[in-house]
């Protein structure tokens, strides 16, 4: 059997669209290649954007930052001691950039201006850390990538 240009041609497309078909539907089907927007209401957060980075200009406005001690017991997160503890309020997010089933989020309860993230809670690897805070009339925000 003699195959011509016409048959070559037509052959040569079958066949690379075959190709691409199947690694279309094999990236599709496979979990290992199943990839997750960073959070689940990206637009949402995109919008928040400025009032974060006013947040964190007031944060950076601080004569003392918030600060991250690594202890045995986990880390401890020690806020301004110029600011009264008592009125402190807010909350402790931490993500975890391989996987957000380990991701979690704690509000704030300070005893002593210091609040403990325990060791039981905390993998080895990068953890991405947000304190959104309040001293009950301006709001900070403190953001920080750490290895545990």
């Amino acid at each position: 059997m003699k195959i011509n240009w016409g048959t070559g041609i037509v052959i040569a497309f079958v066949a690379f669209i075959s190709f691409i078909m199947y690694f279309v539907i094999n990236m599709n089907v496979q979990e290992k290649y199943d990839h997750d927007l960073v959070t689940d209401n990206y637009y949402e957060a995109e919008l928040k954007y400025q009032s974060d980075i006013n947040k964190e200009r007031n944060a950076q406005k601080l004569a003392e930052n918030v600060r991250l001690t690594h202890t045995k017991s986990g880390i401890e997160i020690q806020f301004p001691k110029a600011i009264n503890s008592n009125s402190i309020q807010g909350k402790v997010f931490l993500y975890r950039p391989s996987n957000k089933q380990f991701d979690f989020e704690m509000p704030i309860s300070l005893s002593h201006h210091t609040l403990l993230i325990p060791d039981s809670r905390l993998l080895g690897g990068r953890w991405n850390i947000r304190i959104d805070w309040s001293d009950g009339t301006t709001e900070y925000l403190f953001k920080k990538q750490i290895r545990y």
